[in-house]
């Protein structure tokens, strides 16, 4: 499953904006909510009989996968950290194939 880094930053900045802890932003994330519409759900103030955000995510997460918390709770920094390694792997795979038929290639021409 590849995530894009805009998807992340997006989070991050509701992450931020609403006050939610690592674990509630993988919570929300696996719930498959939308950060662009958090702000929707996150009116507690105006519309009492509402939960507050962080409380409203932990409950549905609980209603849907029958337990308090994810597995593993991983940061957003840190899954971003590990796909900016991973990318970088595969680029330096790509050269190190692209130098491998060039070679062969420059043999097959002799």
């Amino acid at each position: 499953m590849t995530v894009k880094k805009a998807v992340l930053e997006k989070w991050m900045v509701m992450q931020k904006r609403h006050r939610l802890s690592d674990k509630q932003v993988q919570m929300a994330r696996e719930l498959g909510l939308n950060p662009d519409k958090l702000g929707k759900i996150d009116n507690h103030k105006q519309e009492p009989w509402k939960a507050p955000l962080p409380q409203f995510i932990e409950h549905i997460y609980f209603k849907r996968f029958k337990r308090e918390e994810p597995e593993t709770v991983k940061p957003l920094k840190q899954i971003l950290k590990e796909m900016e390694t991973k990318k970088k792997l595969q680029k330096e795979k790509k050269e190190e194939r692209k130098k491998q038929r060039a070679l062969s290639s420059d043999s097959v021409a002799e």
